[in-house]
């Protein structure tokens, strides 16, 4: 196959092939939209709402591309989403401002971090955090953001991070994309209810304390420990399950991101995406 963006070796892949990470993509989203711009965009723009899957595929089609696809792929998909991007302005945003894909950025790059690190009780050291931050930087200069916008090494990340999380102010656009986020309306109704809750619970989990409190959620002992248990019992299971069984979303999303890229050669060129900067 040709050649990718990164090799199979590389931190960007070994941590992003493992289908479990979709479980905190509501984490980045929200965090993502947290910034007053970038939810303002989604809320004005997004589909979300309507159609969650079809958001999800998108995304995820998206980002396994960029990470595991051919480099003609991601280039391709990533010139469709900044194409999709150039209509999603409004009073004081635009999708492709650096300063939004930054934080995207950073919040795909941090989320997933994280809960790799729990999800394998593993802890990577500032050598692996170093390495994986600067490959991460992709989601970014992909879209055209220039790679000086993003904060240099990891320990510039960690200052640029934690300032954004202490200073974001979160709006009522921000409020309503989370309930859309976490109670999406999805085909079976009642049938997805336990699959949702353990999803919120990792959601504010996993989210900032400044972030989840603006957000008002409930976060207390109960639901601290609720939420170690929820991640102790995943860590046990799921690094056991066959790699071939962990990778299957990766491989589910890449095939219909190749399914649609063969489709969009045969007829005029169409943007995808639309609602923000795409987002996990």
């Amino acid at each position: 196959m040709t050649e990718g963006l990164f090799e199979d070796g590389d931190l960007i892949r070994v941590i992003s092939r493992e289908g479990a990470l979709i479980a905190a993509g509501g984490a980045a989203s929200l965090l993502q939209t947290a910034h007053p711009k970038v939810a303002q965009g989604v809320y004005d723009h997004s589909y979300t709402a309507d159609d969650p899957l079809r958001r999800l595929r998108n995304t995820m089609g998206w980002l396994y591309a960029v990470q595991f696809g051919t480099r003609e792929e991601a280039e391709v998909f990533s010139a469709l989403v900044r194409k999709g991007h150039e209509s999603v302005t409004g009073p004081g945003y635009d999708a492709n401002d650096p300063e939004l894909q930054v934080w995207v950025a950073s919040t795909l790059f941090a989320v997933a971090a994280q809960f790799y690190q729990a999800l394998f009780r593993r802890t990577l050291d500032d050598a692996e955090l170093e390495e994986f931050y600067q490959q991460a930087k992709i989601y970014a200069t992909i879209l055209g953001c220039p790679e000086e916008r993003m904060p240099e090494t990891y320990p510039r990340f960690r200052e640029y991070y934690a300032d954004m999380v202490q200073n974001l102010k979160i709006t009522d656009a921000s409020r309503a994309i989370a309930e859309q986020v976490l109670h999406p309306r999805l085909p079976g109704g009642p049938v997805n209810a336990p699959g949702l809750m353990a999803i919120r619970l990792i959601t504010a989990g996993l989210m900032p304390a400044p972030i989840r409190e603006q957000y008002g959620w409930k976060w207390d002992a109960g639901r601290e420990r609720r939420f170690r248990l929820l991640v102790g019992a995943l860590a046990v299971v799921y690094p056991r399950l066959p790699l071939r069984v962990r990778t299957l979303p990766r491989e589910y999303y890449l095939f219909t991101t190749r399914r649609m890229l063969a489709k969009m050669k045969r007829r005029p060129t169409a943007a995808v995406g639309g609602g923000g900067a795409a987002s996990a």
